[in-house]
């Protein structure tokens, strides 16, 4: 049985999230963890929260947390936020605020 959680509008791009969540993909939750937490990239926190919720899940429907395995790790483009910027002669150039969402699913090996 698979439990997952989504971490909706994460305010990151997801370019920045994909080589990030294609490092944890397949495998255990203990190794899974230890290797976001060693991560300099700004996403591990993002996915590092989505993955302790996915565990979380799994422990309240009764599976052994010790035996987890990512079983699907992805990340889909969220809303984006549209901005202007004022530039010359009186023209304005659009700033695109690229959001993600980030889901994680475990279950048992």
């Amino acid at each position: 049985m698979a439990f997952s959680n989504t971490h909706w509008g994460a305010r990151i791009s997801p370019k920045k999230v994909k080589p990030v969540i294609g490092i944890i993909r397949g495998k255990r939750v203990d190794e899974a963890l230890a290797t976001l937490g060693m991560s300099k990239r700004r996403a591990s926190v993002f996915i590092r929260d989505a993955l302790r919720a996915a565990i979380a899940n799994a422990d309240q429907g009764e599976a052994d947390v010790r035996t987890l395995v990512v079983t699907d790790a992805r990340v889909d483009c969220g809303p984006t936020i549209k901005r202007w910027r004022p530039k010359d002669r009186g023209r304005a150039h659009p700033i695109l605020k690229r959001t993600s969402h980030i889901t994680v699913a475990v279950g048992e090996a």
